[in-house]
């Protein structure tokens, strides 16, 4: 069986999610993905896996919520919209389902990539290391790296709209 990625569900420090078929998905380079191993009190040990930065590029039919996902202010608003308001995306699921000899899926399995992150101020729910745009042709893009902000990286695709 062949793992294909079929899907990225966005993890917001809230506990609000958002996924994003993979056809809604342009540019996409998460950099640097470590394995690591540890535990939070006594809870039991587990496997993480962080990642130096990421970006991304989502186009406009990715801005709705799947109905698996529990995002009351995704559903008023969109997605782009709740991206714009919060800075607070802290981890990402890459969802894969199985194929065998290009059948229908048959099983889906994924893996748990956490982001850089560091607090904005004493509440901790915006990441100094997320920045976010739209382009002229109503694409969304995302950077999640402490040296670099959206404009860094995507600067000639994007117009004055900052998020």
């Amino acid at each position: 069986m062949k793992k294909v990625m079929c899907a990225l569900k966005f993890i917001f420090r809230n506990g609000e999610t958002w996924t994003i078929e993979r056809k809604h998905i342009g540019d996409l380079w998460i950099k640097q993905v470590t394995t690591s191993f540890g535990r939070i009190g006594e809870n039991d040990f587990q496997e993480i896996h962080p990642c130096e930065s990421l970006k991304i590029e989502i186009t406009r039919e990715a801005d709705s919520v799947n109905s698996n996902d529990i995002n009351l202010g995704g559903l008023e608003a969109g997605m782009f919209n709740r991206v714009k308001q919060f800075q607070d995306i802290e981890m990402m699921d890459i969802l894969y389902r199985d194929r065998v000899n290009g059948d229908k899926p048959v099983s889906v399995d994924k893996d748990r990539i956490y982001f850089p992150y560091k607090a904005l101020d004493v509440d901790g729910h915006d990441n100094q290391y997320q920045s976010s745009m739209i382009s002229d042709d109503d694409k969304l893009y995302i950077v999640i790296d402490p040296d670099k902000t959206v404009q860094d990286i995507y600067g000639a695709k994007l117009a004055n709209k900052a998020m």
